[in-house]
C-alpha cells in the first residue's frame, strides 16, 4: 500500500467517469427493489425495517468507491413518481415500525425530489416510527427540517463520512470536509433529527490493518458528532475505479475477519450509539469456505446484539494480512 501520499494521483470526476460500465434499465415507475431486514433500534429492541430502494436521477457527486449509479437515470424523474414509487412498494411489504427510503444519491437534492413532494411522502410514512433517507453533508438544510416536520414519525439523514484519514478522504472524491460533516451533524441534531454514519472498511491506499485502525477511529468521530448509528461498509469493486486502483497495486478487498475486528474492537465497552457490519454480499470477502457462514453468522449477531459473541474456530488462513 502507498505511504507517501504526496506521489499519490488523484482520479479526477471525469477519470471516474471513464472507467464506468453500464447502469442497469430502470425505470422511474418502480422502485428497482425493496426487502425487509432485522435491524437493532434506538430502544434496543431487535425490530423488522422495511427499506425502498428508489429509482432516481444519479448523485452529483462522483464518489470514487460508489456504485450506486448502476441503478440511476441519467434524467430527473416527474414531481410524483417517487411518491408513486414508496406507494408501490409499501403496497407490497409487511407492516414495520421503521422505513428507509435510498435514492442512491441524495433526497434532499431538489433535482432528485421536488420539496412539493414532500407531504405525500410524509403521508405515506405516516405508520412509520423513523423514516431514515441517505443525504451528503452539503445538502443538510433547513429541507431537512421541513420534511421532519411533515413526518408523524422522526427523521434520521444517513451520511456518507466514508473514513477521517487525512490523505485517503480527499482521495475519493467526495467533496466534504471533515469540518463539514460536523457542522451537518451539529445543524441535524439541534433540530431534533437523528443522524447515522456510513463509514467505509480499507478504502482504497490503505492496507489490512491500517483499514480496521482507521474504521474504529472512523466510528468514534462520527460519535463524538452526535451520530447515533453507524454503519461499516467494506470497500468493494465493482465500479470500474477500484478495479482501476487494484491493478495499480493501491486496493485490495478486506477480509471478512477484518469486519468481525472493527465490531469487537467497538463493541468491547457499552456504547450510547449502535455500529453494524454491513453483511450485503459479504461472502465475497471470506477466503474459507469451510467458516464463512459461521462468520457471517457471528457478525449479524453482533449487530443484532450489540455485544461480542464467541469467535469462529477455524484452521484457515483469515487473518489480517497486507
Amino acid at each position: 500500500m502507498i505511504q507517501d501520499f504526496s506521489e499519490t494521483t488523484k482520479l479526477t470526476t471525469a477519470e471516474i467517469l471513464r472507467l464506468r460500465g453500464s447502469k442497469n434499465v430502470v425505470s422511474s415507475t418502480r422502485p428497482y427493489a425493496f426487502i425487509v431486514e432485522q435491524e437493532r433500534a434506538a430502544n434496543g429492541e431487535i425490530e423488522d425495517v422495511a427499506t425502498v430502494f428508489l429509482t432516481n436521477s444519479e448523485c452529483p457527486y462522483r464518489c470514487l468507491m460508489c456504485d450506486l449509479w448502476k441503478n440511476t437515470l441519467d434524467h430527473s424523474v416527474d414531481s410524483g413518481a417517487i411518491a408513486g414509487q414508496i406507494r408501490y412498494a409499501l403496497e407490497r411489504l409487511p407492516g414495520t415500525k421503521h422505513l428507509k427510503l435510498y435514492n442512491s444519491g441524495n433526497f434532499f437534492d431538489a433535482r432528485a425530489i421536488p420539496k412539493a413532494d414532500y407531504r405525500e411522502i410524509a403521508e405515506l410514512c405516516s405508520a412509520y416510527d423513523t423514516v431514515v433517507v441517505e443525504n451528503h453533508p452539503a445538502l443538510c438544510g433547513q429541507s431537512c427540517v421541513a420534511l421532519n416536520e411533515l413526518l408523524d414519525g422522526r427523521l434520521e439523514i444517513a451520511m456518507g463520512l466514508e473514513t477521517i484519514h487525512p490523505e485517503v478522504l480527499p482521495l475519493l472524491n467526495k467533496q466534504m470536509t471533515l469540518e463539514r460533516f460536523a457542522e451537518a451533524c451539529d445543524f441535524l441534531v439541534a433540530n431534533s433529527i437523528a443522524v447515522r454514519a456510513f463509514v467505509l472498511l480499507r478504502p482504497p491506499y490503505l492496507g489490512e490493518e491500517e483499514g480496521i485502525e482507521w474504521a474504529v477511529k472512523s466510528i468514534e468521530f462520527a460519535a463524538d458528532c452526535g451520530v447515533g448509528c453507524v454503519a461499516v461498509i467494506p470497500t468493494r469493486s465493482g465500479n470500474g475505479a477500484v478495479e482501476f486502483l487494484a491493478e495499480q497495486g493501491v486496493f485490495t478487498p478486506p477480509r471478512l475477519s477484518s469486519l468481525e475486528s472493527v465490531l469487537e474492537i467497538v463493541l468491547k465497552e457499552p456504547k450510547t450509539y449502535r455500529v453494524f457490519a454491513d453483511l450485503w454480499d459479504a461472502e465475497r470477502f471470506s477466503s474459507c469456505d469451510r467458516c464463512v457462514g459461521a462468520r457471517m453468522e457471528r457478525i449479524n449477531n453482533m449487530n443484532l446484539t450489540q455485544t461480542i459473541q464467541n469467535p469462529v474456530v477455524c484452521d484457515c488462513a483469515e487473518l489480517v494480512s497486507d
